[in-house]
């Protein structure tokens, strides 16, 4: 348990500092933190002229024990903050990517 809750710890680190980054927008930034079911997610909100802007941006989740980033639609890609805070790449599924795929990267599988 002590593992999980250094998880989630870090992934709202890395949302937060995420998040602080970005310039001043018309675009609304939510983040969002679901500790019971292990869901956090950064979502774009708002309207540029006519369009409706709304998705995430960002949406990870922690299961047995490792970090799954479901969607990653940073630049740079969120995972190797983690990693730099101490998640090792064995803790770190990217589930965005194809089971198949996976297996050839230096992330977990699953």
């Amino acid at each position: 348990m002590e593992k999980v809750t250094r998880y989630q710890q870090y992934i709202q680190q890395v949302l937060r500092e995420y998040v602080g980054e970005r310039p001043n927008d018309p675009i609304e930034t939510a983040v969002s933190f679901d500790t019971k079911h292990n869901h956090y997610q950064i979502i774009n909100i708002g309207w540029i002229e006519e369009r409706r802007i709304y998705g995430p941006v960002v949406h990870m989740t922690i299961k047995n024990n490792k970090i799954w980033i479901q969607h990653d639609g940073t630049e740079a890609g969120l995972a190797m903050e983690l990693v730099n805070l101490g998640v090792p790449k064995s803790d770190i599924v990217l589930a965005f990517q194809s089971p198949y795929r996976r297996q050839y990267g230096e992330f977990a599988v699953e």
